[in-house]
């Protein structure tokens, strides 16, 4: 006979393992790309030793000269918090007691809600490696009460289902007294929202309005945009520490995507950080538009599998995976081996005082579990990394234009 006590027993010996592997390489092909570690961890934080430079402690001199002065490599310290991270999953009571006498309709059961618990945290996962780690989904251009609907500049980073925040557009705060939106439909056409609270006007949403997964708004982990968008990166200005900026194409410059362009890139990371780039990630449109480049210059497409399972095509040897959460017409070019997912422990389950996981919602027939993982992606090399922007759509670039040209 099943019972909550088996319930638990499966979700901690059967479905635990399997869902700590899709989360850390199924996810997505850039997680499966990044190396996981527990060291480097202090209490709450992260506090890893990055090299500026290389050890100056070099010189040609005298045959009888005096030997090199000892000038060893200059580090920095990054500190960055460890980020809390949650998977809930929920379960009926009536569901339970349907299931209780037939083993098959159980497993059916937990096998439907681990689908979607891995299916909302792959998606989220994804999102936050390609965010600014401030939870940040898009922000409103406009919204019509009477449809109903949110104009937003982006719908990459939503889906229906989502509890979000959205900020007031006054003081661009995120408000305990505002309701949260649960968005009922994407209309990804015309880049909209649905909800199921309508009442935007009097919860100070506008134009510049910023939308927010809900309780996440600053705690999410560092992601690809926060590496080249934030002025301040694991606790060091990027100002003062000019070495942290990362590579980026010239602000308003039309690129147009070739071969030359992307070799260009490498080159310059090569030259000056000896970042050796093995994975380039751009949106599904840009990777189209390089396909069309191949079979315009009539170059053999080769394929490659990353782990996990992906098969993608490559530039060079260097996969060129497409990605939905990255910005409409840009191209990131990066060096995994710089990344790492610091972490205090793999995906648990929260278990409270007597080590219970299922537990009964106060006031609710029903038992939910949480997943945990307190982690923190860190680049140590940050200006090792690189971001093609404003990526022209065609191929063919104006007759006065030679950027990203074969020609």
């Amino acid at each position: 006979m099943v019972t909550l006590q088996s319930a638990e027993n499966a979700l901690k010996n059967v479905y635990l393992g399997v869902i700590t592997n899709q989360l850390n390489v199924a996810a997505n092909p850039l997680l499966s790309m990044i190396k996981h570690s527990t060291n480097n961890i202090y209490g709450k934080e992260i506090r890893k030793a990055a090299p500026v430079g290389i050890n100056g402690g070099i010189c040609a001199g005298d045959e009888d000269g005096k030997l090199p002065e000892a000038y060893s490599t200059q580090y920095v310290q990054f500190i960055a918090e460890l980020k809390n991270l949650y998977g809930k999953l929920e379960i009926s009571d009536k569901a339970l007691r349907a299931t209780s006498n037939n083993i098959t309709s159980f497993v059916n059961l937990l096998n439907d809600e681990m689908e979607r618990l891995i299916e909302a945290s792959n998606f989220n996962l994804g999102r936050m490696l390609y965010g600014k780690g401030n939870g940040e989904l898009a922000y409103v251009e406009t919204y019509n009460e009477t449809d109903g609907y949110v104009q937003l500049n982006t719908v990459n980073n939503v889906v229906e289902g989502m509890a979000v925040k959205i900020s007031s557009v006054s003081t661009g705060n995120v408000l305990d007294s505002t309701p949260y939106y649960i968005i009922t439909y994407v209309d990804r056409k015309n880049e909209r929202i649905y909800t199921d609270v309508q009442d935007y006007q009097a919860n100070s949403v506008g134009a510049g309005s910023k939308v927010y997964v809900q309780k996440s708004k600053n705690k999410e982990i560092t992601g690809i945009d926060g590496i080249f968008s934030n002025s301040t990166l694991y606790g060091l200005s990027k100002a003062e520490h000019k070495w942290l900026n990362p590579y980026s194409t010239p602000n308003g410059t039309t690129e147009y995507l070739s071969d030359n362009l992307i070799q260009t890139v490498i080159d310059e990371l090569e030259e000056v950080a000896n970042s050796k780039i093995n994975l380039i990630s751009t949106t599904k449109s840009v990777k189209r538009l390089y396909q069309e480049y191949l079979a315009a210059y009539r170059r053999n497409i080769d394929i490659t599998e990353l782990a996990g399972g992906y098969k993608t095509m490559t530039y060079n040897g260097i996969p060129v995976i497409g990605e939905k959460f990255v910005p409409e017409n840009t191209m990131y070019l990066l060096n995994t081996n710089d990344f790492t997912m610091y972490e205090m422990c793999d995906w648990k389950w929260l278990e409270d005082e007597s080590g219970r996981i299922l537990k009964q919602n106060p006031g609710y027939p029903t038992y939910s579990a949480t997943l945990v993982k307190y982690a923190e992606l860190l680049c140590e090399r940050p200006n090792g990394q690189a971001r093609i922007s404003n990526i022209a759509k065609t191929l063919t670039p104006p007759e006065d234009s030679t950027s990203g040209s074969d020609s």
